[in-house]
This record gives structure tokens, sequence and C-alpha cells, in this order.
């Protein structure tokens, strides 16, 4: 896996690319600011980027930003925003359109190596990894729409965790439940959000969409 990462604390930035190097991974470029993450995503083409949120010069909303015009511009490098702050017009806005390869993890929930590392090579395949809390304030705005008001209690359990970036068997285990029985929930949220079955749709990533965006 090809990494670049934005992250303007130099002893974060460093651990970071120690400890991605050791699991084998290239980290093609370490920076501290948006505009050579810009510039060092567009040399070396990585298969995903790691963006802190507030960096030079305002420490406000560079990396947001940055991260939208790599979406925009390289839409196959997978984008992890790794932060400590939640910003949930620009996450809605991160996730619009496609949410294939993106995610968003809280640096101060991230206790364990190998949980970053997973996250990580699965945004990187073009999955996503999006931590609970900012999924659950990304929920805020969701509530007002019919189809998602229609979801039962468990149907929005499993959709916050389809969100999370889990699999039917993740889900399964996470809320203790048979494998049939995620199945048959998100068969049943496919249906009141108006979901059919497409062969240029994937019905998974359309449902979040809608959950984290309408």
């Amino acid at each position: 896996m090809r990494v670049v990462i934005a992250e303007d604390a130099g002893l974060l930035r460093e651990g970071l690319t120690q400890m991605l190097t050791e699991r084998g991974h290239e980290v093609c470029a370490a920076v501290a600011d948006a505009e050579a993450l810009l510039a060092a995503v567009k040399e070396h083409r990585p298969d995903v980027a790691v963006v802190d949120i507030r960096m030079p010069p305002t420490h406000t909303d560079e990396g947001l930003r940055a991260a939208l015009q790599l979406r925009a511009d390289h839409p196959d490098t997978g984008v992890l925003v790794f932060s400590q702050y939640i910003e949930t017009r620009y996450a809605s806005r991160l996730l619009a359109g496609n949410a294939s390869g993106v995610g968003y993890l809280l640096k101060d929930r991230v206790a364990d190596v190998a949980e970053f590392a997973d996250a990580l090579e699965r945004v990187a395949s073009g999955g996503t990894a999006l931590d609970p809390e900012v999924v659950s304030q990304l929920l805020g705005a969701s509530r007002r729409s019919p189809g998602l008001a229609s979801l039962t209690p468990r149907e929005r359990d499993v959709l916050s965790l389809m969100a999370e970036g889990r699999s039917n068997a993740g889900i399964a285990a996470g809320l203790v439940v048979s494998g049939g029985a995620v199945e048959k929930h998100v068969a049943s949220i496919f249906a009141k959000l108006g979901l059919p079955p497409s062969e240029g749709d994937n019905r998974r990533v359309l449902a979040v969409l809608r959950y984290l965006g309408s």
C-alpha cells in the first residue's frame, strides 16, 4: 500500500510513518500542510492519503478542503481523515456522491495500531471506515428523511454499523445476532429506502449515503 500523510504535528507524522513502514507499506511523502498534500498526491498517486483537518496556515479546515479536492481530482486515491475534531458539514460533502474509499477516524478514540492499519487498508481498497461518534453526529440531519424515519431501531443499528464500514459478519458480531438476521434487516433497509437491485449501483454505499447526507 502506498500512502501519503498530511499531519502538521511532527511527532505524530513521524509516528505514523514509522508504524506504516514497519507494516510493510510505502510512505511516499509525509507533509505538514494542505498545499504540500495536494502536490504529493499529484506526484505519487498513492493508494490512500491520511489527512488531518486543521493545518497551516489558519489551522481551521485546510485539511478537509484539501480532502474534498483530492476526491474530485484523484477519485482512485482513498482519503482517511484523521483528526481530533468532527466537522459535519465537510464530512457530509466528503461522503456525498460516492462513499467508497473514504474514512473519518478520531485521534483520541483510536487506541490500537492494528485497528488504525486495518481501517486504512479498508479505505485504500475502496471501503469505508467511520468512527461511531462521527456517524452519530451526522445522523442528526438524516433523521428528517421520510425513508429513514420508517426504519426500526434495530435497522438503524444495522445501518449505523454499515456506515462504519462493517460487513454483514461484522454487524452480526457487533449486535450478537445471526448472519441471517442481519441479511433480513439489510434487505428491509434497502426496501424502505427505495433501493432496488441494480447491476450499476452499490446499494450498500447508496444506503449509507442516504443515512449520512439526507
